[in-house]
């Protein structure tokens, strides 16, 4: 960190795969959940106690049980946690949808605990392509498909009106598609289409959610930008505060050990007041680092 001129990170989980859902296989629930227990008192209370104001922590959460998983968030926020991980589709994991209500007891938990909920792009265990013989590029290039999924997932939900204060991180999946992503979403929104539901019933898009997709955007949601130079120059379609720098050490989109003279490159033209809020203000506030 020190030579890739970065101040504070935080810690991913990667044994315990994105979203801690590499448990879910387990056949002894009891055993299971005593590993998300352990992995999370690890990571909170010995690897980033090691230097607290520089590694924010990340928990995990036994996701085959709702109320467990909220008994959990209530634990490690107890204990120092700044964020939990989630997966950006539970349907892929053979779990609920965050439609179903399911997960609301999470939701309150998290509500409660004012802690952002992060999904790590590939925390479906899916990553989406064209062709079994499609090259791994296609994949790769594609990669915020699943981020895009996700966010529009989330706005029409309806999960940020009965629990306001639930925000979520879209990690590793960019943020150059937000300003179509939204600009779409609001015209579905406000164009008075009806859909079909699962019932048989058709009912007007803007009676799922009260507000328009940007506004729940703008307040709920955040995505993250690598390497983009595109994300960082469109501001008046993605909004600022919304707009987080990661650096993806040691996956292979890192740009380590040059992240820092990168960031101050690709920010040259943008105003140093945004600036600052995307590579350092915005994490500090939503991940509560001093």
């Amino acid at each position: 960190m020190d030579l890739d001129g970065v101040w504070a990170q935080l810690v991913f989980p990667h044994f315990p795969r994105f979203a801690g859902h590499r448990f879910l296989a387990a056949r002894d629930r009891e055993l299971a959940l005593r590993c998300v227990q352990a992995y999370n008192d690890f990571i909170v209370e010995e690897w980033c106690a090691t230097a607290p104001d520089r590694f924010a922590a990340l928990a995990i959460l036994p996701l085959w049980d709702a109320g467990l998983a909220a008994a959990e968030v209530r634990r490690v926020a107890e204990r120092g946690a700044r964020a939990v991980a989630f997966s950006e589709n539970p349907t892929k994991l053979r779990l609920p949808s965050i439609h179903t209500g399911s997960w609301d007891p999470l939701w309150a938990a998290v509500d409660d605990a004012r802690i952002p909920v992060c999904m790590h792009v590939g925390s479906s265990a899916q990553h989406y392509t064209t062709s079994n013989d499609a090259p791994g590029a296609v994949l790769l290039t594609c990669v915020g498909v699943n981020a895009m999924l996700a966010c529009a997932d989330w706005i029409f939900s309806g999960v940020f009106d009965r629990f306001p204060g639930v925000r979520i991180v879209l990690s590793e999946g960019g943020a150059g598609w937000v300003p179509y992503v939204l600009e779409r979403a609001d015209r579905v929104w406000g164009h008075g289409q009806a859909l079909v539901e699962g019932d048989g019933r058709a009912t007007q898009v803007a009676t799922r959610i009260p507000r328009l997709p940007s506004q729940v955007f703008a307040e709920h949601v955040f995505a993250c930008t690598i390497s983009e130079t595109f994300a960082p120059h469109v501001l008046e379609w993605l909004p600022v505060d919304n707009l987080l720098w990661e650096s993806d050490y040691p996956h292979n989109d890192s740009l380590w050990p040059h992240s820092r003279s990168w960031l101050e490159d690709a920010l040259r033209d943008v105003p140093d007041a945004d600036a600052r809020k995307i590579g350092e203000l915005n994490a500090r506030r939503l991940f509560r680092m001093s």
